[in-house]
């Protein structure tokens, strides 16, 4: 029983120290009651509920916000995932879209952008005239650092995460190298906590693995939607850049899949709301829907096959005979 008792005390202290960590550890506050005697009434929250509203970055989307705890944290390192390499423009996208809310909030600062020239090479630099135009983000307000090796970038991203010079880092990685451990990302973590600004971390083509960071989020390209007109939507238009974003980590362990729509004119994200269709056939006493109706072509009539003679001059030449007839090539 001796035993029992101090593993049990073992398992407690455990436990109060990954909620001291992760942050989720119950606060005491102290809260006079009118009417009450003696000592105040204590009430206990837990520590994500008592976080002020303004330590989020909120994208404006209500259900994405709540699944967050509130947004995204600022003074924190945010991991954006891409699962594959088509997915870097979505991520690079996302990011950007994130940065135009970013310097909103905090005008006249600089975009820190640090990467590997091979992941440059990969994905590219986002295309400047661009922009102002997608992001309202002026070229001088996005600033490049190009490491020749991840080491590098790694020093590069942890000196400028605590510089006051900046608004937010954003390090890009391509897959899933060794030098960005558990290690590596809790000192992100921690000069973007001591610092109060946030690091994004793009992570192209890369495992799902353990890091530091309280919120992961893996991104993807959505289908654009048409653009609308006064006259309705507009038939194979291409309409607004449209993500679909999955929570894959949040310090609410809520899960969630959104597709956001970046509005260029306002600078921020909408939420779109997929029409539902039918992936499944109808039952046997229900109607199928009638086909939808589409462009009629006219052709020549073809005449019966008992019409065409078997004459040697209709017979396929050896050229086009079928290519499962002739020989096959050898050596």
């Amino acid at each position: 029983m001796a035993m029992s008792a101090v593993a049990r005390d073992t398992v407690f202290a455990l436990r109060r120290q990954i909620a001291k960590i992760e942050g989720t550890l119950p606060e005491r506050l102290e809260a006079p009651v009118p009417g009450a005697t003696g000592s105040d009434v204590t009430i206990v929250r837990r520590g994500l509920a008592v976080a002020s509203p303004d330590a989020f970055l909120h994208t404006g989307i209500e259900g994405l916000d709540a699944a967050l705890g509130g947004g995204l944290p600022k003074a924190a390192l945010n991991e954006i995932h891409g699962l594959e390499t088509r997915d870097a423009g979505a991520v690079a996208g996302f990011a950007l879209s994130l940065a135009s809310l970013i310097l909103k909030q905090k005008q006249g600062l600089p975009v820190l952008w640090i990467g590997t020239a091979e992941i440059f090479r990969e994905a590219g630099f986002p295309y400047a005239s661009g922009l102002h135009a997608l992001f309202g983000i002026e070229p001088d307000q996005l600033l490049f650092s190009e490491a020749p090796k991840l080491l590098d970038a790694l020093w590069v991203a942890e000196e400028a995460a605590r510089m006051p010079a900046f608004a937010a880092v954003i390090l890009e990685i391509r897959g899933s190298p060794r030098l960005l451990d558990l290690t590596a990302t809790r000192r992100l973590h921690a000069r973007a906590q001591a610092a109060g600004r946030p690091v994004l971390l793009l992570r192209q083509a890369g495992e799902a693995e353990p890091t530091a960071a309280p919120v992961r989020l893996i991104v993807s390209a959505a289908p654009a939607a048409s653009r609308k007109t006064l006259a309705g939507p507009l038939a194979g238009s291409i309409g607004r850049p449209a993500f679909t974003v999955d929570i894959g980590k949040s310090r609410t362990a809520l899960p969630g899949q959104f597709t956001l729509e970046w509005n260029p004119d306002e600078h921020a994200f909408a939420e779109r709301t997929e029409n539902s269709v039918a992936v499944v056939p109808l039952p046997l006493r229900g109607t199928d829907p009638a086909a939808a109706s589409g462009a009629v072509l006219a052709f020549p009539p073809v005449a019966s096959p008992a019409a065409i003679s078997p004459t040697t001059g209709d017979q396929p030449s050896r050229q086009q005979r079928p290519a499962h007839r002739s020989p096959r090539r050898t050596g």
